[in-house]
């Protein structure tokens, strides 16, 4: 494949830019899982994953109630799915493997058709050998567009990745056994969209969507902006109902592995001058992950130019009537065995839910964590037993969080809760979507030593 600007409309250009950008609908082409190269420092590392030989994987792009056909082609000697994260569609087509569909080898294709319910942020990922893939860059953006015009000027993707590297470029082991037992091994090169702190041009005074994705496999990001008016507008795909102070240096946004954040951005009026998305990264200063320049003359917009995000058609949930289903994530009891490896394993299992570790891909006469009824409402009460944070996510459907024990929850639709530390929530959800529905932690180390399972819907 090769590298190309996709303009959804003029608007959306500044968005693509160096990122590469595809629109998908009938007919399509292929997407290829190959083998790539990047300079993602100083030197070109190999043995990078993407969907393009010499680039980051693009963003895709489609509308809401339109068809997106996509073939994926795996080129690579070992087995792939991709999976579509956040995206409420037929369960065939979620790309997990032995239980959506049977994975790919080399030189396979499988072909996914769906048609977003959903607009919003999401993104894809493989879901076979999910941390070698990953860890090596096979993570990216999927825009939905609204079927009419908001009222931006531009917008711009910013996918936030770490790599584990040494000096000279070359991948270091993507995982540790004791990063697996505790919050996750980290890398050390923080990028967004593959870059250190790039700069991207936008125009001055004008109405900017900036989508931020967080495609790491471990790192929980603590981001706030500076300068600039600005507004958040929708989380993890879904339009927000009320109002969500903008974070700051002192109290940032806690974004997990999975979760997006919208946020409409009015450009300084002045050329030159920028609005930076800032990060509170352990044991370093403040850094900007990327930065959106103001350049022209003003264009003198405002934030009360945007009409209201339209909402997206999720069933909201009867709490009167919901039955309630509880889950413990923790610690792997004594004895746990590692997973049985088809789609990868690290080689040792730490993590449960409810006390039972994951034991594989295909394992035999592994049943669902619940059953849920077709159309019923549920209160899933989510326990974190350990002292590590748990971004959790469950396929398929949306759910609205309730309440916590440490804190109190915005009323956000959202597919990734993060859990903190011995923290219980209660969240809410229609079973709207039938199918057997993957439910994990999305720091990977997690999920393939034990914190997964799935919840089926009949």
């Amino acid at each position: 494949m090769k590298r190309r600007e996709f303009l959804l409309t003029s608007g959306a250009a500044a968005g693509a830019l160096g990122l590469g950008g595809f629109g998908f609908a009938q007919g399509a082409q292929e997407l290829t899982i190959q083998p790539a190269s990047f300079a993602l420092r100083d030197q070109v590392t190999t043995g990078m994953v993407s969907l393009s030989p010499d680039a980051p994987p693009p963003v895709l792009y489609g509308k809401q109630g339109e068809v997106m056909r996509l073939p994926v082609r795996n080129t690579l000697p070992d087995y792939t799915a991709m999976h579509w994260h956040g995206m409420r569609i037929a369960n065939k087509m979620d790309g997990v493997p032995y239980l959506t569909q049977m994975p790919m080898g080399q030189g396979e294709l499988f072909t996914y058709e769906f048609t977003p319910p959903d607009a919003g942020t999401y993104w894809y990922h493989p879901h076979c050998m999910t941390m070698e893939q990953m860890a090596h860059g096979l993570t990216g953006v999927m825009v939905i567009t609204e079927p009419e015009d908001i009222g931006f000027d531009s917008e711009q993707v910013v996918n936030l990745r770490d790599f584990r590297l040494d000096e000279d470029g070359a991948f270091l082991p993507a995982y540790t056994q004791r990063g697996a037992a505790r919050a996750g091994t980290f890398g050390n090169v923080q990028t967004a969209n593959w870059k250190q702190g790039p700069v991207y041009d936008h125009a001055a005074g004008s109405l900017v969507r900036l989508r931020v994705v967080n495609t790491d496999t471990t790192r929980i990001y603590k981001l706030h902006l500076d300068g600039g008016a600005a507004r958040i507008i929708a989380w993890d795909g879904h339009p927000v109902e009320i109002d969500i102070p903008m974070p700051s240096a002192d109290e940032p946004l806690l974004v997990g592995p999975g979760q997006r954040v919208d946020i409409a951005v009015v450009m300084p009026g002045s050329e030159g001058r920028s609005v930076a998305l800032m990060a509170k990264l352990p044991g370093q200063p403040l850094k900007a992950m990327a930065s959106l320049r103001a350049i022209g003359s003003s264009a003198r917009r405002d934030l009360q130019d945007l009409r209201p995000l339209p909402l997206n058609p999720v069933a909201r949930p009867d709490l009167d009537n919901a039955e309630l289903h509880e889950f413990v994530f923790g610690w792997t009891p004594e004895g746990g065995e590692p997973n049985n490896g088809f789609c990868g394993s690290l080689g040792y299992n730490f993590w449960s839910i409810n006390r039972t570790p994951w034991p594989g891909d295909a394992a035999e006469g592994v049943g669902p964590l619940a059953t849920l009824e077709l159309g019923k409402s549920y209160v899933l009460r989510l326990r974190n037993e350990s002292p590590n944070l748990h971004p959790i996510h469950l396929h398929g459907l949306a759910f609205v969080p309730l309440r916590s024990n440490l804190r109190k929850l915005p009323s956000l639709m959202t597919d990734t809760m993060l859990l903190l530390k011995d923290e219980v929530v209660e969240i809410a959800l229609v079973a709207d979507n039938p199918g057997d529905w993957a439910f994990h932690c999305h720091v990977i180390e997690h999920q393939k030593t034990g914190l997964t399972g799935f919840i089926r819907v009949v």
